[in-house]
């Protein structure tokens, strides 16, 4: 199987992005493009983020062999029914959410006749909309697929193929577990960046002023991954519930254990620690997944999903 015509729903920086990058590395496949928002779909087609931006999903995705759904992970159901009826048999739907099993389950309901293989370019930048895609968002970055049981193989080699060619590595993994994965690498980060900024933004002992004057490194950050757009966010965490309590639960038992080693001058126990989590990001930075230089060796795009 292979795929020649591809609808994007949702032209964020994530649709965008696709749009982009298929254009500069599968320039013979076609793109159309579809968002709800008519000042989105201006700003795409201004910008040429796919070969058509369309009126309305039902034209997007006539014909398509693959759908990507680029919308937030609370509105997969509502989108994926809207185009229900105009999905060409052979189609692939996939999507982009960061909580993969309430997505398999919400696309399951609403299209019960198609094939269904979720996905997760894990990639991302604080930034949302239109104006912020770019083609190589998606390189030498992570891809995971979650794949339901019984998949057709030649659709799932066909959406690997696809995201290897936009520059991805593609990762096989059970959803469940990708959940898991994602709760403690990514969501509980971005939900302890909220509330560390929340919680300085509401110190009445320390301005606001302050706070942002003399914002340290760390909490710059922090403040970076704290500005990703909203609803994305409060569905990721609506929709990954179970594995992000689970993981918030440990989270809390470590904290509370810092807290004895700060408070009883424990500070074998602190360094230790200390140790092993600069060992973890010297991993990371091997393995590719971020830039040892300054500022991470980014000027312009952060990653965050």
């Amino acid at each position: 199987m292979s795929i020649a015509n591809v609808a994007i729903i949702g032209l964020g920086l994530l649709g965008g992005s696709i749009g982009l990058a298929v254009r500069e590395h599968a320039p013979a496949v076609t793109t159309r493009g579809y968002d709800r928002d008519a000042d989105v779909r201006k700003a795409a087609q201004k910008r040429g983020l796919v070969g058509t931006v369309c009126d309305t999903a039902t034209e997007a995705v006539a014909g398509a062999d693959l759908v990507i759904l680029c919308v937030p992970v609370g509105a997969m159901e509502e989108a994926a029914r809207d185009i229900a009826d105009d999905l060409a048999p052979h189609a692939i739907i996939s999507d982009v959410g960061s909580s993969k099993e309430s997505v398999a389950q919400a696309l399951a309901r609403a299209l019960p006749d198609h094939t269904i293989i979720p996905a997760h370019p894990v990639a991302g930048t604080e930034q949302s909309g239109p104006e912020a895609g770019f083609a190589s968002l998606f390189t030498n970055r992570w891809c995971i697929i979650t794949p339901p049981d019984g998949v057709d193989q030649a659709a799932l080699d066909a959406l690997s193929a696809f995201w290897t060619q936009l520059g991805a590595t593609v990762e096989i993994m059970d959803a469940e577990h990708h959940d898991l994965v994602l709760a403690v690498t990514s969501h509980i980060p971005h939900l302890i960046a909220f509330t560390i900024v929340g919680t300085a933004s509401d110190l009445e002992e320390v301005t606001r002023s302050e706070v942002i004057k003399y914002s340290a490194g760390g909490f710059r950050d922090f403040t970076r991954i704290a500005a990703s757009d909203p609803v994305m966010w409060r569905d990721v965490f609506l929709n990954n519930k179970g594995a992000v309590l689970e993981m918030l639960g440990r989270f809390t038992e470590d904290l509370t254990a810092m807290q004895r080693a700060i408070r009883s001058g424990d500070g074998e126990a602190l360094h230790e620690l200390f140790s092993r989590t600069r060992a973890i990001r010297r991993q990371v930075i091997a393995e590719g997944q971020d830039d040892g230089r300054p500022d991470f060796g980014r000027k312009d795009h952060g990653d965050n999903a």
